[in-house]
Parts: C-alpha cells; structure tokens; sequence
C-alpha cells in the first residue's frame, strides 16, 4: 500500500492559516484564520487594524504600552482578530460560512468565539493555545469541536 505523502487536509488549511499570519501588523502575536467548507477556502483573515487605519507597528501598542497581559482586555486593541477579519471578509461577499470549519493559527478568544458561534462555524482547528478559558468553555457550551 502506498503512503499518500501530501499532508492531511487539516494540516495544509493550518499551514495555509499559518501564511496568512505572516500578513498580521500586530506587534504582540501573529494570527492567522482560514473558513473552509468542503474543502474549499472561502474566506481569510488576520490580526489588524481596520482597512485604511493606522498599524501598530506606525503607532505602537497600547496594550504593550500599559502593560495589559495578553488574553485580558482585548477592548482595548486597535486590531480585529484574525478570525473577526475572516468572517468579516465573508459577511462582506456575500459567503455563508454556516457549518465551515475554522483554521487558526490561535485558539479564539472569548470574544471572537461569541462571533464564531454566531456565525454557525461547526469546527475550529488550532495550531496552539490562547489564554482564554472562558472562550474554551463557550464552544464547547455551543458543542463546537476544538481541535489542536
């Protein structure tokens, strides 16, 4: 029997999340996000500020600045999160991505996963953790997979 060597599907959608991040203007984490349905990618994001403002790496970061820890206040960021841009970009042309799986490159914070859950994604897949407990037990409430 031969062995297929391309990677898994999970694993070239997380790489896939993983170049994304690298477009990220964020000075304390890199994040990437990729929506897929069926195999197919249908929307991308990652983690800054909004179209036409100022990066933090013009301005700095307020956060840092203040010495905030990360997984707390993240009100006070300039930047949308990776998959806030992602879903952002599929409201924005017209894509359902009800029962899409989600690749990141993070797992979500709370906030972020009271938009995932809202937005019907059925599975997240995550390279590496986040700080966040209350966005862990808010999918899993929602019976939403997370996978590492």
């Amino acid at each position: 029997m031969k062995v297929d060597p391309r990677p898994s599907w999970d694993d070239y959608f997380l790489k896939i999340a993983g170049l994304v991040s690298s477009r990220s203007t964020c000075l304390r984490r890199q994040v990437g996000a990729a929506i897929v349905i069926e195999k197919r990618m249908l929307a991308t994001g990652y983690n800054g500020a909004p179209q036409g403002l100022s990066h933090c790496a013009e301005v700095g970061c307020k956060r840092e600045n203040e010495g905030i820890p990360r997984g707390e206040r993240q009100e006070l960021c300039r930047g949308l999160h990776a998959e806030q841009n992602a879903i952002i970009q599929a409201a924005l042309y017209g894509i359902s991505i009800r029962s899409a799986f989600l690749y990141c490159t993070h797992q979500p914070c709370s906030i972020c996963a009271k938009m995932i859950i809202n937005s019907g994604i059925k599975r997240i897949v995550i390279a590496s953790g986040y700080p966040d407990k209350m966005a862990q037990e808010l999918l899993c409430e929602a019976g939403i997979q997370i996978e590492k």
